[in-house]
Protein backbone atom coordinates (compact mmCIF):
# COMPACT_ATOMS: atom_id res chain seq x y z
CA UNK A 1 0.00 0.00 0.00
CA UNK A 2 1.32 3.79 -1.26
CA UNK A 3 0.81 6.16 1.88
CA UNK A 4 -1.12 9.05 0.55
CA UNK A 5 0.86 12.39 0.17
CA UNK A 6 0.29 15.08 2.85
CA UNK A 7 -2.63 17.05 1.55
CA UNK A 8 -0.54 20.17 2.59
CA UNK A 9 2.65 18.79 -0.02
CA UNK A 10 3.48 20.52 -2.82
CA UNK A 11 3.81 18.31 -6.39
CA UNK A 12 7.57 17.02 -6.76
CA UNK A 13 9.02 18.83 -9.44
CA UNK A 14 10.95 16.86 -11.99
CA UNK A 15 13.96 19.09 -11.24
CA UNK A 16 13.86 17.95 -7.49
CA UNK A 17 12.77 14.11 -8.16
CA UNK A 18 16.40 14.45 -10.47
CA UNK A 19 17.96 16.80 -7.68
CA UNK A 20 17.12 13.50 -5.42
CA UNK A 21 18.36 11.01 -7.31
CA UNK A 22 21.25 12.47 -7.99
CA UNK A 23 22.54 13.07 -4.46
CA UNK A 24 21.63 10.01 -3.43
CA UNK A 25 23.37 7.64 -6.09
CA UNK A 26 26.39 10.40 -5.57
CA UNK A 27 25.72 9.47 -2.05
CA UNK A 28 25.91 5.44 -2.63
CA UNK A 29 28.83 5.70 -5.24
CA UNK A 30 30.73 7.57 -2.62
CA UNK A 31 30.05 5.23 0.33
CA UNK A 32 31.92 2.00 -2.18
CA UNK A 33 34.59 3.95 -2.31
CA UNK A 34 34.66 5.30 0.69
CA UNK A 35 34.87 1.41 1.70
CA UNK A 36 37.60 0.72 -0.52
CA UNK A 37 39.91 3.18 0.75
CA UNK A 38 39.15 2.34 4.23
CA UNK A 39 41.08 -0.64 3.32
CA UNK A 40 44.50 1.36 3.35
CA UNK A 41 43.63 3.53 6.68
CA UNK A 42 42.45 6.60 4.21
CA UNK A 43 39.58 8.47 3.94
CA UNK A 44 37.93 9.51 1.20
CA UNK A 45 39.01 13.13 1.53
CA UNK A 46 42.70 12.10 2.21
CA UNK A 47 42.65 9.91 -0.64
CA UNK A 48 41.44 13.03 -2.91
CA UNK A 49 44.12 15.33 -1.38
CA UNK A 50 46.72 12.93 -2.21
CA UNK A 51 45.18 12.16 -5.89
CA UNK A 52 45.14 16.17 -6.38
CA UNK A 53 49.12 16.15 -5.17
CA UNK A 54 50.10 13.37 -7.47
CA UNK A 55 48.28 15.59 -10.46
CA UNK A 56 50.31 18.70 -9.26
CA UNK A 57 53.31 17.00 -9.67
CA UNK A 58 56.75 17.87 -7.84
CA UNK A 59 55.81 21.75 -8.11
CA UNK A 60 52.71 20.95 -5.32
CA UNK A 61 50.08 23.12 -4.47
CA UNK A 62 48.91 25.99 -1.71
CA UNK A 63 46.42 25.07 1.05
CA UNK A 64 43.53 27.21 -1.36
CA UNK A 65 44.42 25.79 -4.61
CA UNK A 66 43.92 21.88 -2.81
CA UNK A 67 40.80 22.77 -1.31
CA UNK A 68 39.31 24.26 -5.02
CA UNK A 69 40.03 21.13 -6.42
CA UNK A 70 38.62 18.91 -3.62
CA UNK A 71 35.69 16.79 -5.07
CA UNK A 72 33.70 17.93 -1.69
CA UNK A 73 34.17 21.13 0.20
CA UNK A 74 35.99 20.54 3.35
CA UNK A 75 35.63 23.75 5.87
CA UNK A 76 38.75 23.06 7.47
CA UNK A 77 41.08 22.00 5.07
CA UNK A 78 44.45 22.84 7.33
CA UNK A 79 43.59 20.46 9.98
CA UNK A 80 42.71 17.10 7.55
CA UNK A 81 46.62 18.20 6.16
CA UNK A 82 47.53 18.49 9.32
CA UNK A 83 46.95 14.75 10.17
CA UNK A 84 47.56 13.57 6.69
CA UNK A 85 51.21 15.61 7.42
CA UNK A 86 52.09 13.31 10.60
CA UNK A 87 51.30 10.45 8.81
CA UNK A 88 53.87 11.24 6.56
CA UNK A 89 51.57 11.37 3.65
CA UNK A 90 52.40 14.82 2.86
CA UNK A 91 55.22 17.53 3.53
CA UNK A 92 54.56 21.52 4.01
CA UNK A 93 57.02 23.86 3.08
CA UNK A 94 56.69 27.80 3.44
CA UNK A 95 57.76 29.36 0.80
CA UNK A 96 60.86 31.75 0.75
CA UNK A 97 59.66 34.10 -1.71
CA UNK A 98 56.62 34.90 -0.30
CA UNK A 99 56.49 33.57 3.23
CA UNK A 100 52.60 33.85 3.24
CA UNK A 101 52.49 30.86 0.96
CA UNK A 102 52.89 27.28 1.85
CA UNK A 103 53.01 24.49 -0.90
CA UNK A 104 51.86 21.00 -0.10
CA UNK A 105 53.36 17.92 -1.71
CA UNK A 106 53.12 14.26 -1.56
CA UNK A 107 55.52 12.27 -0.01
CA UNK A 108 57.26 8.96 -1.88
CA UNK A 109 54.90 7.10 1.13
CA UNK A 110 51.79 8.78 -0.06
CA UNK A 111 52.92 8.01 -3.62
CA UNK A 112 53.20 4.42 -2.85
CA UNK A 113 49.97 4.64 -0.93
CA UNK A 114 48.00 5.61 -3.80
CA UNK A 115 50.17 3.04 -6.18
CA UNK A 116 47.74 0.58 -3.96
CA UNK A 117 44.97 1.54 -4.51
CA UNK A 118 44.83 2.71 -8.14
CA UNK A 119 43.83 -0.99 -9.86
CA UNK A 120 41.22 -1.59 -6.88
CA UNK A 121 39.67 2.01 -7.36
CA UNK A 122 39.81 1.79 -11.78
CA UNK A 123 38.11 -1.65 -10.86
CA UNK A 124 35.58 -0.18 -8.69
CA UNK A 125 34.87 2.10 -11.37
CA UNK A 126 34.09 -0.27 -13.82
CA UNK A 127 31.85 -2.23 -11.46
CA UNK A 128 29.89 0.84 -10.64
CA UNK A 129 28.92 1.31 -14.33
CA UNK A 130 29.63 -1.64 -16.21
CA UNK A 131 25.51 -1.83 -16.94
CA UNK A 132 25.71 1.57 -18.63
CA UNK A 133 27.13 0.97 -22.04
CA UNK A 134 29.94 3.62 -23.11
CA UNK A 135 28.21 6.08 -25.11
CA UNK A 136 25.63 6.35 -22.60
CA UNK A 137 28.30 7.08 -20.16
CA UNK A 138 30.07 9.66 -22.25
CA UNK A 139 26.88 11.68 -22.64
CA UNK A 140 25.85 11.56 -18.59
CA UNK A 141 29.41 12.45 -18.27
CA UNK A 142 28.69 15.26 -20.71
CA UNK A 143 25.44 16.33 -19.36
CA UNK A 144 26.71 16.43 -15.61
CA UNK A 145 29.39 18.93 -16.66
CA UNK A 146 26.85 21.16 -18.20
CA UNK A 147 24.86 21.40 -14.89
CA UNK A 148 28.21 21.54 -12.84
CA UNK A 149 29.30 24.49 -15.36
CA UNK A 150 25.65 26.33 -14.65
CA UNK A 151 26.07 26.01 -11.07
CA UNK A 152 29.30 27.66 -11.07
CA UNK A 153 28.56 30.74 -13.12
CA UNK A 154 25.23 31.47 -12.58
CA UNK A 155 24.84 33.98 -9.72
CA UNK A 156 20.64 33.63 -10.59
CA UNK A 157 20.95 30.23 -9.18
CA UNK A 158 22.55 31.10 -6.08
CA UNK A 159 19.45 31.47 -2.56
CA UNK A 160 21.60 34.10 -1.47
CA UNK A 161 21.86 36.67 -4.06
CA UNK A 162 19.37 39.29 -4.06
CA UNK A 163 18.75 38.43 -8.05
CA UNK A 164 17.53 35.07 -6.84
CA UNK A 165 14.97 36.57 -4.39
CA UNK A 166 13.82 38.91 -6.41
CA UNK A 167 12.94 36.36 -9.56
CA UNK A 168 10.88 34.54 -6.97
CA UNK A 169 9.00 37.65 -5.86
CA UNK A 170 7.87 37.69 -9.56
CA UNK A 171 7.08 34.24 -9.81
CA UNK A 172 3.93 34.88 -7.16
Amino acid sequence: MTPRPHKLSLPVSLENQIFVKLLKTADALEQQAEELVRTADLTGAQYNVLRILRGAGPEGLPCRAIGERMISHDPDITRLLDRMEKRGWIIRERQTKDRRVILTRVTPQGLALLKTLDEPVRELHKRQFRHIPAARLKMLGELLEEIKARCTESESLNPSSGQFIEKQKEKH
